[in-house]
């Protein structure tokens, strides 16, 4: 009877383990396995990975954006090509007035001719040539110093303050027509020379103080650009080497900048020999070779003005045989800065690169 006992009771647990791993059975008991796998499949539910969405193709420039882009490209050509266009025109314009005084007056006689008269016929440019280098070559003398030694303090000893004060200075001088300053010259400077030197006071003295005034502003602008350019490392060493602040701006800043000073210079010089109305109020308007600094004097730009607008035939074509000469110096001398910032340009590569400049 207690073997038949003990044989019930082994399969009464058998059953009981048989209803605990029933999992149709709701009961609270179950095997270690199946909570632990029910657990991971809620948690699996509960965490779902971010969905990786397919790579779109990059999207086109659409067209009306490519239209608007042409038609941009196309209006900056055309502004371009207008103003070489215009360029153009006008030296081909009096390059064709010009022409016939080859045949009429003679290119030799009108380049080395020394006397400009309308009754008899006679055109020679020497007087007005001569009238215009002496002109600008004075205002250079005068203007580039003093242009230079402003733009020097004003990049390297003045004080916030002063430049304050200074910079819009140099600024409105730009800015003053230039018939402005030839009243200048007539009511203040005239007299000034006519009592130093003598005479009426209209001559190259008096146009090289006004023009000086003119193109001071141009240097200056330009010259200080060019000493601005120049790194504060190079200051930064001569002071390191035991140089003074003088030493430093007279050996080091300026030998530096000395091709931006040039361009300046030559950029003024520009300036200067294309002026025309101040330089016709001061300069005195005589046609005749330059005989002193009191002594009136021509210029190019003045006896086109002066003649111009009662011109016909022979003169006239004589008038812009003068045009075509100011037009050459005015090509020659963009020319000059233009190769003189080239060969500066292919100087700092090469340094850059290790060369020797």
């Amino acid at each position: 009877m207690s073997e038949d006992k003990n044989i019930e009771s082994v399969e009464a647990g058998k059953e009981g383990l048989r209803t605990d791993a029933n999992p149709s059975k709701k009961t609270l008991t179950h095997t270690p396995s199946v909570a632990m796998r029910e657990f991971a499949e809620t948690a699996a539910q509960r965490e779902k990975p971010p969905e990786v969405r397919p790579a779109t193709k990059l999207q086109l420039v659409s067209r009306s954006t490519q239209i608007k882009e042409a038609a941009l490209a196309s209006l900056f050509f055309i502004c371009a090509f207008l103003a070489v266009l215009g360029v153009a025109l006008i030296f081909a314009f009096v390059a064709f007035r010009a022409f016939p005084l080859v045949t009429e007056i003679g290119l030799w006689d009108f380049l080395t001719g020394t006397t400009w008269s309308v009754a008899e016929g006679t055109f020679g440019a020497v007087p007005f040539m001569l009238g215009s280098l002496v002109v600008v070559g004075g205002s250079l003398v005068i203007g580039v110093p003093l242009a230079v030694l402003t733009a020097i303090f004003m990049s390297e000893v003045a004080t916030p303050r002063a430049n304050s004060i200074i910079r819009p200075a140099v600024e409105l001088l730009a800015g003053v027509p230039s018939v402005v300053v030839g009243f200048f010259g007539v009511v203040v400077v005239v007299p000034l020379v006519s009592a130093l030197v003598g005479g009426a006071g209209f001559g190259p003295l008096t146009a090289w103080i006004v023009l000086s005034i003119m193109i001071m502003p141009t240097i200056t602008t330009l010259s200080e650009d060019a000493l601005n350019s120049i790194p504060m490392g190079i200051r930064e060493a001569s002071y390191a080497m035991g140089a003074t602040k003088w030493q430093t701006i007279w050996k080091v800043v300026i030998p530096a900048a000395k091709i931006g000073i040039i361009d300046a210079a030559i950029l003024g010089m520009g300036r200067a020999i294309g002026e025309t109305m101040a330089v016709l109020m001061v300069v005195g308007n005589a046609p005749q070779i330059f005989a002193g600094i009191s002594a009136p004097i021509s210029t190019m730009t003045s006896q086109i003005v002066l003649e111009m607008g009662y011109s016909s035939g022979t003169h006239r074509t004589a008038l812009f045989g003068l045009a075509a000469i100011l037009s050459l110096i005015s090509m020659s001398l963009v020319l000059t800065v233009r190769l003189v910032s080239r060969d500066q340009h292919k100087k700092r590569k090469k340094v850059k690169k290790g060369g020797v400049a």
